[in-house]
């Protein structure tokens, strides 16, 4: 019987330690003051030029949004369209499918968002 314990607690901690390690590369990735801001309005608007997605994200400026969105280029989130056959060249952003893959975590935590927000109310 203590064999049973000891073997159940060392299973529990070890799929803990996998949901903590897990949620950590989560958020290393989309993690942030923006990332998921810019995820949101890709996902939102399709296509928009960049002088057009830093006007949608209040407070962003122009060199902090050219790094986040190399981030996000790089880990599959974003792609970056150059259409060179226009004078002048028009650079446009889209989200990836695999961008869309976030859609049902971030409507889970825009609920809890609204829920926090109302329990904080009722609370003051």
């Amino acid at each position: 019987m203590e064999n049973s314990a000891v073997l159940e607690k060392h299973v529990f901690t070890g799929k803990c330690s996998e949901n903590l390690s897990s949620v950590e590369d989560a958020i290393y990735v989309i993690g942030g003051k923006w990332k998921l801001k810019i995820i949101i309005v890709l996902q939102e608007n399709g296509n928009i030029r960049f002088n057009e997605l830093q006007r949608a994200i209040n407070g962003i400026s122009a060199r902090v949004l050219s790094n986040e969105l190399k981030d996000l280029e790089l880990n599959g989130f974003v792609k970056r369209v150059v259409h060179a056959e226009q004078t002048p060249v028009v650079v446009e952003y889209i989200s990836t499918d695999y961008s869309r893959t976030l859609k049902p975590v971030i409507m889970s935590l825009s609920e809890w968002g609204r829920t926090h927000k109302r329990k904080l109310k009722e609370d003051f």
